[in-house]
């Protein structure tokens, strides 16, 4: 890999408002900036009460979606350090993907885009880019905390080219085009993939933690079937919780190894010597080796039919939908129980968006004691 191939931030495109202050700020480059806008952002303090998989967990071990994006932080880090990629920005990437996410991971976003419908809808994606373009408000002299246009492009596609995207993010769009028909930087591409590889291994801890995986059912994947394997022949005597642990490890580092290899040969493929030359590839130059994609395919699979979709997990989401719908219903019968400065006034669709993005913002535990003030009891399990 060249460093050509790199985001670099002497050549970025900028920011969508020009940024006169004078106060020191040190010495950070634009993505270095970026990313410590994320940090000190209050929507990513928030992450640490927002859901990942279980909602409200008792368990101070189970991830939440703060300690999900460190995790991804660090495996997109390792990966772009590797292929001498931009790791400031991949890194903001990293932890800027789940800002969006309202109270209780999918189910809320469900609830909301169920009770948004007649506005839009509501996407956890380009609500990302609505909270770091208009909603966090930390300047004096405009809407939000104004990223450069290279960490907006990677949020608003780090999956792909957008066609026909949510209102949210045509809205972002219109005042500061981020080209939505071309496929993101590598930057953005290996955030992606980190975000696959993290969720996949410790949703498997979290689930096993939580007696909700079986361990001998978990190896009949194939992919752990043979790393447990070789954990056993490496350590034979090691107790079932170090092996756990290990299986973790291991599955990290063949999947980072993987898509390390991979990149390389695609991007060789293509021919691609300039950033622009990732975004005119028309596909992703940056993932897993069609070998290990496959085998990546059957352990989501398996994740969403024992984990996700698991008979324990049914009404806890069921009861959170339920929380985030009859909230939403509460504001939008009487707009008085908004704070002031989330009423609108006049037009339906802009009040019924702005009482979405109140409620997007809600952490677990603050839309449960919400709805416990204004419309009833929350009958949420304590242990998900």
């Amino acid at each position: 890999m060249t460093a050509s191939l790199a985001a670099d931030p002497n050549r970025s495109r900028g920011r969508a408002h020009a940024e006169a202050d004078r106060a020191p700020r040190g010495p950070r480059d634009i993505f270095q900036r970026d990313r410590d806008r994320i940090i000190h952002s209050v929507a990513f303090r928030r992450l640490r009460h927002k859901t990942q998989v279980f909602v409200a967990p008792d368990g101070d071990h189970y991830r939440v979606r703060l300690t999900h994006s460190i995790e991804v932080a660090q495996i997109g880090r390792t990966i772009a350090r590797a292929l001498g990629l931009n790791e400031d920005l991949t890194e903001m990437l990293c932890l800027a993907h789940d800002l969006g996410h309202p109270p209780f991971g999918h189910a809320g976003e469900y609830a909301l885009q169920a009770a948004m419908a007649n506005a839009g809808g509501f996407d956890h994606n380009a609500h990302s880019i609505r909270l770091v373009t208009k909603l966090e408000t930390p300047y004096p002299d405009f809407d939000g905390l104004n990223l450069s246009w290279e960490a907006l492009e990677g949020l608003a596609k780090h999956n792909g080219p957008v066609a026909n995207g949510p209102w949210a993010l045509a809205e972002a769009n219109e005042s500061f085009n981020l080209e939505l028909g071309t496929w993101p930087s590598l930057e953005a591409q290996v955030a992606a993939v980190a975000d696959d590889i993290a969720y996949d291994n410790h949703d498997i801890d979290d689930g096993l933690r939580a007696g909700l995986l079986d361990l001998d059912d978990l190896l009949s994947v194939p992919i752990v079937r043979r790393h447990w394997d070789e954990i056993e022949r490496r350590h034979p005597d090691i107790s079932i919780e170090k092996a756990l642990r290990a299986l973790v490890r291991d599955m990290i580092g063949t999947m980072v190894g993987d898509v390390l290899v991979e990149t390389r040969r695609l991007v060789n493929s293509a021919s691609a010597a300039t950033v622009d030359d990732i975004r005119a590839a028309g596909r992703s130059l940056a993932g897993f080796s069609p070998a290990l994609a496959e085998e990546e395919r059957a352990l989501k699979a398996f994740l969403y039919e024992r984990l996700y979709n698991c008979p324990a997990l049914v009404p806890v989401r069921e009861e959170a939908q339920r929380v985030v719908a009859n909230l939403f219903e509460a504001y939008r019968t009487d707009a008085s129980l908004l704070p002031a400065d989330w009423r609108r006034e006049g037009d339906e669709v802009l009040r019924l968006r702005a009482t979405g993005d109140f409620i997007a913002g809600m952490t677990d535990r603050f839309a449960v004691a919400r709805h416990e003030e204004l419309v009833g009891p929350v009958d949420l399990p304590d242990r998900f």
